[in-house]
């Protein structure tokens, strides 16, 4: 289907741009252009420099929210229906070589979200890599959307992941141990920095603000699934920027307050840097795979005499997940995540989490802890319908400050999955 599609989009392209096509003054002409053209489109087709393939998904949402969640209304109800992601790719493999372009159109405008080049022909499964990659932080912040047994990720995956940077990383998995690492440098532009480093007048003085990310992972084949655990880090140099506020929404995604929010109730900091860390662990058995996971983030404030010197935030998140026909999630050696089992049809998924994140200080700041229960029905392995049901508790030296009274909010979430 997919070399079809590539080839009529060939074609499609090639008569809406030639203009000796559309100016042919008779039939006859045209259709001996157009067999022509179809005959060299054939030709390219196979040649390898245009092995191409195609794909993408398209996750349409419905959010609805009250309490907490609508803090800023009073707490009253809210909802929303819109396009969380519709994406599509373009990638090729050329004998140790091979890219991906992703690109994403869910908010009106087209975005790069990730564009690799890699090799892979050292002959060890090593692998190295340069462009706009996925950087390797939190279990649940590497797994990818389309796989995730919940419509949102964990609230620690969206405070400690930046998800895609622009940089160069290198990863390998051992087979005879089941160990695997990886390393990356990348430019930061998240959590409030911006790529760059400024100098005592604020002024951007030419010089990147870098990332250095690692994560190393262990697993073993157990007799009815698999044991993972692992841990990660990264240092990443803020560029005397201030960091983010909002840490994370609290699970839901178009809601009217972020719940998770270390300003609250006092003010930001600008940092020289800060440095996190993760452990992760899984369990599978037949249908049921666990995952559990804790973090903490350290700020280095450009003020040392500032209050939020030294201030940590942390976190930690349990999910499980258990298909009662016995289908089992498939685990990635070679990324060391889980994706959705293969073939999956006519399949229903349960789903349970717990979360919470800590981002408080002596004087500001929220706690959240969210609780989510869900279930999945695979219509097949391209087409996925989800629901959720959320409830959050946030407290906190600032959540009077930013919810006022409404010191909970109740979540429902649902999504259909569509993947060409």
């Amino acid at each position: 289907m997919k070399k079809t599609i590539t080839g009529a989009a060939f074609i499609l392209f090639a008569a809406l741009t030639s203009t000796t096509v559309l100016a042919a003054p008779d039939e006859q002409k045209l259709e001996k252009q157009m067999y022509d053209l179809k005959q060299e489109l054939d030709d390219l087709k196979k040649s390898k420099i245009f092995d191409l393939e195609f794909g993408g998904r398209i996750q349409a949402d419905f959010n609805y929210f009250q309490g907490a969640y609508n803090a800023g209304r009073a707490g009253d109800p809210g909802s929303d229906f819109f396009p969380r992601r519709i994406r599509t790719y373009v990638e090729s493999v050329h004998g140790d070589w091979d890219h991906k372009l992703l690109l994403d159109f869910a908010d009106g405008g087209g975005e790069i979200v990730l564009a690799r080049v890699r090799y892979k022909g050292f002959g060890n499964g090593l692998k190295v890599q340069a462009g706009k990659l996925w950087e390797e932080i939190s279990l649940n912040g590497r797994t990818s959307s389309k796989h995730i047994a919940t419509i949102s990720r964990s609230s620690l995956a969206n405070t400690m992941a930046p998800y895609f940077s622009w940089g160069a990383s290198a990863n390998q998995y051992f087979e005879d141990s089941g160990i695997r690492y990886a390393v990356g440098v990348y430019r930061n532009e998240a959590f409030g920095a911006v790529g760059q480093n400024v100098d005592a007048n604020g002024v951007d003085n030419g010089v990147l603000a870098l990332a250095l990310t690692g994560r190393l992972t262990w697993q073993k084949d157990l007799q009815d699934g698999v044991l993972h655990l692992g841990g990660w880090y990264s240092n990443r140099d803020m560029g005397g920027r201030d960091l983010g506020a909002r840490f994370a929404r609290g699970e839901v995604r178009n809601t009217n307050t972020r719940l998770v929010d270390y300003v609250a109730g006092g003010s930001p900091v600008a940092l020289n840097s800060l440095q996190q860390a993760g452990l992760e662990a899984a369990y599978q058995l037949r249908g049921l795979t666990v995952e559990a996971e804790y973090a903490a983030r350290e700020l280095n404030a450009v003020d040392p005499a500032s209050p939020l010197d030294g201030e940590v935030y942390d976190g930690y998140t349990v999910t499980a997940s258990y298909f009662p026909a016995g289908l089992q999630r498939q685990y990635s050696k070679g990324s060391a995540v889980f994706k959705q089992p293969k073939g999956v049809r006519d399949a229903w998924e349960l789903v349970a989490r717990l979360s919470n994140m800590d981002a408080t200080s002596d004087t500001q700041g929220t706690e959240t802890t969210s609780y989510t229960l869900g279930t999945n029905y695979y219509y097949s392995s391209k087409v996925k319908f989800m629901a959720n049901a959320i409830y959050s508790e946030v407290s906190g030296p600032g959540a009077a400050s930013l919810v006022g009274n409404e010191d909970n909010g109740l979540g429902f979430t649902g999504r259909i999955q569509y993947l060409f």
